[in-house]
């Protein structure tokens, strides 16, 4: 039953503006020019979040190959099963040529053929790195004088820096969840269980609007940092750790949330403050042109100068402190140790140190941020307290 207060929730995508047929082509195009810089003659993307990044193409994989070859000149060739050829073309922004393959026949031969047709078949074929291992094997056995590498190299720096219209997209999906985060923990109550809590998070989501849903632990399985699998129900003094979000065009949120039902003891504030500490070390080093593991060897460094720790061991930070954010929930660029790359403006990624403490409970605030020239935003400002989650 959804409760009357989630009456007040309205939909929540007025005046959104989707990511537009030019902003695409400028992607393909700095796709096209790093293909030149790293030696590439093009680029296999199979449907997927970067499919969707460079076409605007929204495909479900399944068993039938549908996919894109972007070349590292001229224009990009879609390839789908007959049947689908309609229902692609409705979707297509640009790049007016479409091969298809009948049910009997191989799709790995379209392959072949359009990269003879841009004049590659004996070049190297950079592939997305979430292309499943039966397409690159197909295509590696129908075009033997192909060399396959990794396309990180192309679709990381691409994807991995957002323009404004991105950032406004993750923003709005952030101001979505927020409200229902909000609209959802004003109905925690004893006994209520965490299928309840996830389907009112549902809820809440659809009734502004769009997809989305929060998980949610109590007690001593927040010390897990994804849960655990027991199914359990509200009790006074359990800690609650939410994590959640929507998509909107795409775009996703990403945020928890951790209080207490009821009565805080003095061990669990304590931590929540350490764990605030940690997560305001980490945006104070998000500074432009700082490796990115520094952000995380200094929420890392609050936590074990605290005692905890050291490294990824329990008590402690368990985990990366972030991960970057936009069309995939988790994608690059990572918040973690040994990654050097420098912080530059366009980049989305979470903020979000955990402690962990087995057999008690764990304290997680999560809040992502966007790289400016000027240093790091908030999409989401962070809790300031215990028993304010947010802000407003």
């Amino acid at each position: 039953m959804i409760p009357k207060a989630f009456s007040r929730l309205a939909p929540m995508l007025e005046g959104i503006v989707p990511i537009g047929p030019e902003e695409r082509r400028g992607r393909i195009a700095k796709a096209q020019r790093l293909m030149s810089v790293h030696g590439m003659d093009a680029v296999f993307l199979e449907a997927g979040s970067a499919l969707d990044y460079f076409t605007g193409i929204r495909w479900g994989r399944s068993e039938r190959m549908m996919a894109a070859v972007i070349p590292a000149e001229g224009d990009i060739v879609t390839l789908c099963p007959a049947f689908e050829e309609d229902r692609l073309r409705e979707m297509l922004l640009f790049g007016d040529e479409v091969r298809v393959w009948e049910e009997h026949e191989s799709p790995f031969r379209l392959v072949a053929e359009a990269l003879s047709g841009m004049g590659v078949a004996r070049g190297c074929l950079g592939v997305e790195a979430s292309t499943r291992f039966f397409l690159v094997d197909g295509i590696r056995d129908a075009c033997s004088g192909l060399t396959l590498v990794s396309a990180d190299p192309i679709t990381i720096p691409c994807r991995g820096i957002k323009s404004s219209a991105e950032i406004a997209l993750i923003q709005r999906a952030m101001d979505i969840t927020a409200e229902a985060f909000k609209a959802c923990i004003a109905q925690l109550h004893e006994g209520m269980s965490q299928v309840e809590f996830v389907e009112l998070s549902v809820a809440a989501h659809k009734a502004m609007g769009v997809r989305g849903h929060i998980d949610v632990q109590f007690g001593e399985s927040t010390a897990l940092p994804h849960g655990s699998r027991k199914m359990t129900t509200l009790v006074a003094g359990d800690v609650v750790l939410m994590d959640g979000g929507c998509t909107v065009e795409g775009y996703c949120s990403d945020i928890s949330r951790t209080i207490v039902f009821g009565k805080a003891t003095k061990w669990q504030r304590e931590i929540w403050v350490l764990e605030k500490r940690a997560q305001a070390a980490a945006f104070n080093a998000a500074q432009i042109g700082a490796p990115m593991e520094s952000v995380d060897a200094s929420a890392r460094k609050v936590i074990v100068d605290a005692g905890f720790g050291p490294g990824y061991e329990v008590p402690g930070l368990p985990h990366r402190t972030g991960h970057g954010i936009g069309l995939d929930i988790h994608e690059h660029y990572y918040v973690v140790k040994g990654n050097a790359t420098p912080l530059a403006a366009g980049m989305c990624f979470s903020n979000e140190p955990m402690i962990a403490i087995d057999g008690e409970f764990g304290i997680r605030l999560e809040d992502c941020m966007y790289m400016t020239e000027e240093g790091p935003r908030y999409f989401t400002e962070p809790s300031p307290a215990i028993d304010q989650p947010f802000a407003d």
